[in-house]
């Protein structure tokens, strides 16, 4: 006989794995008991020493499916007398934890069979989960994760949930947010007067009909509001877009089934598993040409953004649907974040009824509180790699695994596509997308997750890391936290961050040379950056810029960014091109040009940018794409989808040494590019020509750099990472060279990974002090 105690650490609470054990001690004939703790999950077995051995081998290799196992330890202790049976013993709170939180997780097949069967008592019912799914992390006060540190500790249960908690052998043994139409949450329907309509499934019923007459309706999800309407009514979506303040960019997609996503979209298999994994992510997909939507679902791409009923609530929105004819084609519903351009997605009812009452008809409520704003995930899959556009619901608070353990540091991100990261020990905790912190309601947004996440991991920082730029809100916070904190402040120039955010994705402990390609970060020199070959290390924190485009003036500075033909027009200034040309942007009719001129020759308000980002949107403009851009990107991503890929044609292009830096010539490249406007080449042509030559000369003067220097590894990342046919060019490019090619894997190369470089970087310069 012998008696062992392990410990395990990972995500291990609320995923079924007590039961587990359980039914594993069971099984084998051994006594003991199981309780969650701050600890992670305390278990000791007593038996038969081979029995013992055979539990600790199932333990691992057998777990539930939302379970994880990042650390266990186990040790031989003293038998215990005269016990008899396993025990579940109540959870134990303490200072400090090693518990992953889950994620949440979409709705499993079991409790799918459940809502959808007349003889179960959650027939249709919208609040249906179990260990296996349901909502998690938004749901999640604090650690141990039990049903008082979530927000279902107001619903008591009723007897037959109270039996299901607290059998063992019940897939809902121990599943915090279980509940019943007797004893859960409940929804209900009020229009714009905030008048009641309907209640249960009278008003999941009614939403139907709603949709279906071309009402828009803000529903109450898992991480928030969505603002979902009729996705087949071209009429109905432009009045989305215009009530949202969204003109142009893609609106998501849901439908019912994975059937109905292959009959719009092309879908391989890697698609097809993420589409169907635990998160249902929206997954950005290649469109038919056939599909029976109208164009202005995503008009500036050749791709929709399109996922799978991920909750109970969708699942009977589109049960309900299902009730009317559809002919020829099926339910296909926009699925859109709950806010105003710009601003965070609504989290409560009183909050959604304020902030959505001009976009939305009526509204879908329930009284499930969401603890924690979490939008829908964006993915797009390169084979089986996972390019993420937006990380969010279903992968976050997964932590990222670093090469070592060490101090806690905050990283607070940049101002555009903000996130935060606590690193714990050997553990980088990234959190969701929070937005840009351009407004009072984004910037209220980081304020909470980092409250919730410093107190959920229980730890504090020893240092916090800011980007470059002093007026960003989240430098100006860094700089108030380190003080109230007593702790150091580090600064980290904004393209740095990008490549230590590599680093520490791949962790890696050799050097680095990477391009970090975007829009715009704050130079060293205090000019604009954004198109910079870059060299990195951690040992001794060696870094330096080795390569740089030529800059281009910003007429207007940020407005050149909202409008791109003023980048156009720079360039062509630049160039002493003839204004007299019939320029395709001058179709836009624009006036006040000579104050324009007046600007550059006298460089007021002209700040000049390296951006590779801002190149892109030149090279648009020149060919008349866009005039004003109503989000970031916008383009890039219409130059990209207009691309001839028969064209086979590069641009010869060069570089100038400028001391010790060499420097891409931009104008060489635009005067190739005006010559082909000017001789009638076709846009499709040019714009394929431009991202081939772009493709080459990231490639050349990498692999170059990499072999003078003799390092191993090339990495890529920036928000022009985001441009799927660069993404695939650069592959393609490097598959033959002796370098390793590095490209974001766990999080987006856009500037959600940010924090992660900050943290990380703070970190090592900690070592280093």
């Amino acid at each position: 006989m012998t008696r062992k105690e392990f410990i395990v650490n990972g995500r291990v609470q609320g995923v079924g794995f007590r039961p587990f054990i359980y039914k594993l001690a069971k099984e084998l004939d051994l006594t003991g008991w199981v309780k969650n703790s701050s600890l992670g999950v305390v278990i000791e077995v007593q038996g038969e020493k081979r029995k013992v051995e055979c539990f600790q081998q199932k333990l691992v290799q057998e777990l539930p499916p939302l379970a994880e196992i990042v650390d266990l330890k186990s040790r031989n202790i003293g038998l215990v007398a005269e016990e008899t049976d396993f025990r579940i013993v109540a959870s134990e709170k303490g200072q400090g934890h090693n518990v992953l939180i889950s994620p949440d997780v979409a709705t499993c097949a079991d409790c799918r069979k459940d809502i959808f069967n007349p003889e179960n008592r959650r027939f249709l019912y919208p609040f249906t989960n179990c260990t296996n799914c349901g909502p998690r992390y938004t749901i999640t006060r604090s650690i141990p994760y039990d049903r008082p540190q979530t927000s279902m500790a107001c619903f008591p249960l009723c007897a037959r949930c109270q039996e299901e908690y607290e059998n063992p052998l019940d897939r809902r043994f121990h599943a915090q947010p279980n509940a019943c139409p007797e004893c859960g949450p409940e929804v209900w329907l009020v229009d714009r007067e905030g008048k009641e309509l309907a209640r249960g499934r009278e008003a999941l019923e009614l939403t139907a009909q709603l949709i279906l007459k071309g009402k828009i309706l803000a529903l109450k999800g898992l991480g928030g509001f969505h603002l979902a309407c009729e996705a087949r009514e071209e009429k109905v979506v432009d009045l989305l877009r215009k009530r949202k303040k969204r003109p142009h960019k893609s609106l998501a997609l849901m439908v019912e089934n994975l059937e109905q996503i292959k009959s719009l979209c092309l879908v391989n298999a890697w698609e097809e598993k993420e589409l169907l994994g635990l998160a249902h992510p929206i997954v950005v997909l290649d469109k038919k040409e056939s599909s029976f939507l109208p164009d202005n679902i995503s008009e500036d791409t050749n791709t929709l953004g399109i996922m799978l009923p991920y909750t109970p609530l969708h699942m009977l929105l589109f049960y309900f649907l299902r009730q009317y004819d559809f002919k020829d084609n099926f339910p296909v519903l926009v699925m859109t974040s709950g806010n105003s351009s710009s601003e965070p997605i609504s989290l409560g009812n009183r909050e959604a009824f304020s902030r959505l009452s001009l976009i939305a008809d009526y509204f879908l409520f329930h009284n499930r509180d969401i603890l924690i704003r979490c939008d829908d995930s964006v993915v797009r899959m390169d084979k089986e790699r996972r390019l993420f556009f937006r990380k969010a619901r279903g992968y976050v608070p997964t932590p990222i695994f670093l090469s070592k353990k060490g101090e806690s540091i905050l990283g607070v991100g940049p101002e555009l596509k903000n996130t935060i990261c606590f690193l714990k020990d050997n553990q980088a905790f990234v959190s969701q997308h929070i937005g840009d912190l351009k407004n009072l309601e984004t910037y209220e947004f980081f304020l909470e997750i980092v409250k919730h996440l410093e107190n959920i991991l229980e730890v504090s920082p020893k240092a916090v890391v800011r980007d470059l730029h002093p007026d960003y809100l989240s430098s100006s916070f860094a700089q108030e936290y380190a003080k109230e904190k007593n702790i150091p402040l580090f600064s980290l120039q904004h393209h740095y961050a990008h490549l230590y955010a590599l680093l520490a994705e791949h962790k890696l402990q050799t050097p680095l040379l990477g391009w970090a390609v975007d829009g715009t970060g704050l130079g060293e020199d205090g000019n604009i950056w954004g198109g910079e070959l870059l060299y990195v290390e951690a040992e001794n924190l060696e870094r330096k810029r080795l390569v740089s485009f030529s800059p281009l003036p910003l007429p207007g500075g940020e407005k050149a960014v909202l409008e791109p033909w003023r980048i156009a027009l720079g360039v062509l200034w630049l160039l002493q091109e003839d204004m007299d040309y019939n320029w395709p942007w001058k179709k836009y009719n624009l006036n006040n040009l000579q104050l324009l001129f007046s600007m550059l020759e006298k460089q007021i308000n002209t700040p000049w940018s390296s951006s590779l980002g801002r190149i892109f949107d030149g090279v648009a403009a020149l060919l008349g794409l866009v005039k004003h851009i109503s989000y970031e990107g916008q383009a890039a991503i219409r130059l990209e989808k207009i691309q001839d890929v028969q064209e086979k044609k590069i641009y010869t292009w060069k570089t100038i040494e400028k001391e010790d830096l060499l420097v891409v010539d931009t104008l060489f490249l635009f005067q190739q590019i005006i010559r082909d406007i000017k001789d009638q080449v076709s846009p499709a042509q040019i714009s394929r020509r431009f991202h081939l030559t772009i493709a080459q000369i990231l490639t050349e003067l990498g692999v170059h750099f990499a072999k003078k220097m003799g390092v191993e590894f090339l990495g890529f990342s920036g928000g022009v990472m985001q441009n799927i046919s660069l993404n695939k060019l650069l592959i393609s490019n490097l598959t033959q060279k002796q370098v390793k090619l590095l490209l974001h894997q766990q999080l987006p190369p856009n500037d959600g990974c940010i924090s992660l470089g900050q943290a990380y970087f703070g970190r090592l310069q900690l070592e280093h002090v």
